[in-house]
């Protein structure tokens, strides 16, 4: 990737080697046998299972997704697809790009063979780790989609809230297991449909060391309650006793930004930080950082170049409209300092945002990869972050690249996860 374009202006940089990178937001393809090694024995044949099957069509516009499986024998392009329920959802190049020029990562379908291996292999992860500065990661899941609103959308509610028990068991256990020598960091899924369960299972996370929870940006879009209601109370509350960090991925609520049904993918890829925006002032103005104090929430791959103006306006919107706007009785302090309080923003090729950072807070930046999406820096985050960081002081770059995440994630001083 080249990073010229991108880099800050030219300013004195510094002569400190960069810290190794602890990335907030990578991700996960998961092994085809997560689900069948562990759903009980008459959930195996309409659990998550895997076929390999010809491609019919597969269009992606105006920011949705909509691929169509082939029968056997068809013509089109095989690949790997995911059965549930009534979804068939295929691996697609877009899902594990790296190691791909730019011009070969197409919208295609492909197999397990296909991919790098680091996208579902922990010892070939932790290696492309290594290739890339990195020591540490969390990673986001794959078929659960980015909140785990595969499950939430599916049929069979007692089917759905195992498959999100079996997750979380599998990423705890395995994914971020004694192979991963404490370099992968878990995050976990909840059950959206039921707030009481969801904090059950907050809980039954945080009592093995997890301190991240998967969330949708904006929920209402999946067809949930707001943060404006009080049906999520009882997740919050977990969230906020034990220290557990809600994480929302840009694309958490099934719908990516566009502006018309005919918008090429180009134009979403662009606005990717629109959900992050709405979903950041959602919660600003929802009082719940008041009512929970503790409660801590991060954006993942929603950049943080567009945040200073935001806090600006809802700061100038709380001070002169408050009386009529709603939150009078319920946010009782700017915006902006509840941002500094609870919200982190993540980034990965943001040098603007960068050269504003104490508009946005040194403590409120977090660093990430985006292991294997086509987005991704791999291999060269090392050398984006010494590019468009080269005007911060040491210790501000050790913040951002690291320090926050230690902190806010609860790992060890030396920058790994440890289990209880």
């Amino acid at each position: 990737m080249d990073t010229s374009a991108t880099a800050s202006p030219a300013v004195p940089a510094t002569t400190a080697p960069l810290p190794l990178i602890i990335s907030v937001d990578d991700h996960t393809v998961e092994p085809s046998t997560v689900w069948q090694d562990r759903l009980p024995k008459k959930y195996l044949d309409v659990g998550p299972r895997t076929v390999r099957a010809p491609l019919k069509e597969m269009t992606f516009l105006g920011g949705r997704f909509k691929p169509v499986m082939g029968e056997p024998g068809d013509d089109g392009p095989v690949g790997d697809w995911w059965v549930y329920e009534d979804l068939r959802r295929p691996l697609t190049r877009l899902d594990t790009a790296v190691g791909f020029s730019r011009d070969e990562i197409r919208l295609e379908v492909i197999t397990y063979e296909q991919m790098r291996p680091g996208s579902y292999d922990v010892p070939s992860r932790l290696a492309d780790m290594d290739v890339n500065h990195v020591q540490s990661a969390v990673c986001f899941p794959t078929f659960p989609r980015f909140c785990g609103q595969t499950f939430t959308e599916a049929a069979d509610r007692e089917l759905g809230l195992l498959c999100v028990r079996a997750y979380n068991d599998w990423t705890v256990e395995e994914w971020c297991g004694p192979a991963a020598r404490g370099r992968l960091i878990p995050l976990t899924l909840v059950p959206l449909w039921d707030a009481e369960l969801a904090a059950a299972e907050v809980r039954r996370n945080a009592a093995r060391g997890v301190r991240a929870v998967a969330f949708s940006e904006i929920p209402p879009h999946l067809g949930l309650p707001s943060v404006h209601t009080d049906y999520w109370d009882p997740f919050l509350a977990a969230c906020d006793e034990t220290g557990t960090v809600v994480a929302m991925h840009i694309g958490s609520s099934s719908r990516m930004p566009s502006t018309s049904e005919d918008a090429p993918p180009a134009v979403g890829s662009t606005i990717t930080f629109a959900n992050c925006c709405f979903s950041m002032v959602d919660w600003l103005m929802s009082g719940k950082f008041e009512r929970f104090p503790n409660l801590k929430v991060m954006y993942a791959e929603g950049q943080i170049g567009w945040i200073p103006y935001i806090l600006e306006r809802a700061d100038v919107v709380w001070e002169e409209n408050r009386g009529w706007g709603g939150v009078a009785d319920k946010v009782h302090r700017p915006p902006s300092e509840l941002f500094a309080d609870h919200v982190y923003g993540c980034f990965f090729d943001d040098a603007f945002g960068l050269r504003n950072l104490d508009s946005v807070g040194v403590g409120n930046v977090l660093y990430e990869t985006d292991y294997p999406h086509s987005d991704s820096t791999w291999p060269k985050s090392r050398e984006v972050a010494e590019a468009q960081m080269g005007h911060l002081a040491p210790d501000v770059v050790e913040r951002i690249v690291r320090g926050n995440a230690i902190e806010l994630l609860g790992l060890t001083e030396d920058g790994l996860w440890s289990p209880r």
